[in-house]
């Protein structure tokens, strides 16, 4: 459920005035905890360091994601793998041709020498 008309989005006036104050040809990641903050067109072309609970996650705002909240672009959760018996025997078979093709590649490069 989207914030009320009436109220307008909620934007972090910390976040907005330290993004007026910077100069958007420095590459400097400007860091805030407030995940809950509206994406203005302000911010477009800034890299901004959004905290997921543990580490700051770099986002760099384009168009697009003008009307979003920050926190969308940094995950609190970290995606490991869908469990299962045949998806770990995929796993395995991919790690084997990975590993064969690197042999393969290191041993063209040995005989060209």
């Amino acid at each position: 459920m989207s914030r009320s008309l009436k109220k307008g989005p909620y934007i972090d006036e910390k976040l907005l005035d330290k993004i007026l104050k910077a100069n958007p040809q420095e590459k400097k990641i400007i860091k805030t905890w407030s995940r809950a903050c509206s994406i203005t067109p302000e911010m477009v072309g800034f890299t901004i360091g959004v905290h997921n609970g543990k580490i700051f996650i770099p986002v760099l705002v384009v168009e697009n994601m003008v009307g979003h909240k920050l926190g969308e672009f940094s995950h609190t959760r970290k995606f490991s793998r869908h469990g299962g018996k045949m998806q770990k025997e995929l796993e395995l078979k991919q790690a084997e041709s990975e590993k064969a093709a690197a042999t393969a590649a290191k041993t063209e490069t040995t005989k060209k020498k």
